[in-house]
């Protein structure tokens, strides 16, 4: 599923672990290359997401139809209309594959 989400950022699959995920690169100076997935969070799993550097993001739509990835600041209103949050990409825990 390699591919664009509508007119923005590239939408693909995790080459680890297979989970869709959308990539851009965000900011003006010191832009931070994200993966992120595209799995919404509801709000009580964002109130339970406490792991370090890991960030949330608003997934947002414009007119056109163009997806871009905002940072969830402190700012950030809590009736966000875009409503479409997601989180940095993190792979599963992999399954022990030990063999004695």
């Amino acid at each position: 599923m390699t591919g664009r989400t509508r007119g923005g950022a590239p939408s693909r699959r995790c080459p680890s672990c297979g989970t869709p995920v959308i990539t851009q690169l965000v900011g003006q100076r010191a832009a931070l290359n994200v993966i992120a997935d595209l799995t919404p969070l509801t709000p009580d799993q964002q109130q339970r997401l406490k792991e370090p550097n890991r960030l949330i993001w608003c997934l947002r739509t414009n007119s056109l139809g163009v997806q871009r990835l905002l940072w969830l600041d402190p700012w950030h209103p809590p009736d966000c209309p875009h409503g479409n949050h997601v989180a940095d990409h993190r792979c599963p825990p992999a399954e022990p594959t030990t063999l004695f």
